[in-house]
This record gives C-alpha cells, sequence and structure tokens, in this order.
C-alpha cells in the first residue's frame, strides 16, 4: 500500500478477484508498472471495483463481465473493452454472451460504439485464438 500500511481486507479480496478474472500475469504487470503516481489509482481501483462491486454476491463473475463489457463498449473504452473480452477465457462469459450485449449497445448507446466494440471483440478473439494454438 502506498501509505506504508498493511493491505485491508477488501484490498486482498479485491486483488484475489482480480487475478481470478484479469489473470495473474495481466495484474502483475499492472503492479509492476505502477509508479508513486498512479500506485493510488490502482490501490483505488483493487478495492472499489475489484473489493467492492467485483466480489459481491449478487451477480456472477459471467453475469459481471457481460454488463461491463456492454458499459464500456458504450462508453467507447477500447483498451478496456479488450481487456475485459480477452477476461471472459476467466469468467466464462461465452462470445455468443459478448454478441448479445453488444446487440444491446447497439440499440441503447448507437450502432457505431457497437460496431467498434465488435471490431475490438473480434480482434481480442482472434489474438486468443493464435495463443491458444502456440
Amino acid at each position: 500500500m502506498s501509505d506504508g500500511q498493511a493491505p485491508s481486507d477488501r484490498h486482498r479480496q479485491g486483488m484475489a478477484t482480480r487475478r481470478a478474472v484479469l489473470g495473474d500475469a495481466h495484474v502483475d504487470r499492472a503492479e509492476a508498472a505502477a509508479t508513486d503516481f498512479d500506485r493510488p489509482f490502482q490501490e483505488l481501483i483493487t478495492e472499489a471495483a475489484w473489493g467492492h462491486v467485483w466480489s459481491r454476491p449478487g451477480l456472477t463473475k459471467r453475469e459481471r463481465s457481460i454488463v461491463t463489457i456492454a458499459l464500456l463498449a458504450a462508453l467507447g473504452q477500447d483498451e478496456e473493452v479488450a481487456m475485459h473480452v480477452r477476461a471472459t477465457a476467466n469468467t466464462g462469459a461465452s462470445r455468443e454472451d459478448i454478441c448479445e450485449a453488444l446487440l444491446h449497445v447497439a440499440i441503447y448507446a448507437g450502432v457505431p460504439a457497437a460496431n467498434h466494440a465488435i471490431k475490438i471483440a473480434k480482434r481480442t478473439f482472434a489474438e486468443m485464438n493464435a495463443e491458444r494454438a502456440v
């Protein structure tokens, strides 16, 4: 923790959930790249996004994954869309789930947002396929 304190229970839970969803390699890269400038942000998202929201019992990781991808697509957050599409390998969200979510994006957030997110998802799925083939 940036303030010298031991991680809180919420932070520990968040880190476990973050690793379960995004994978150890991704989290290890993010942690290694953290600087004094952005370490407080990394701690915030670990506690708030991963420790509070993603760790709640109300939705499954699959359901949270679908909702997250739809929201990120609607907001045009390209890198985050790709990261969360990649995370579907850990959350159980299927390609069909993501397709359905992006159809909702088209209707409720606009065809251009969905079209762009579909391109990102297709590219990410192709990368994932290529990595599995190696």
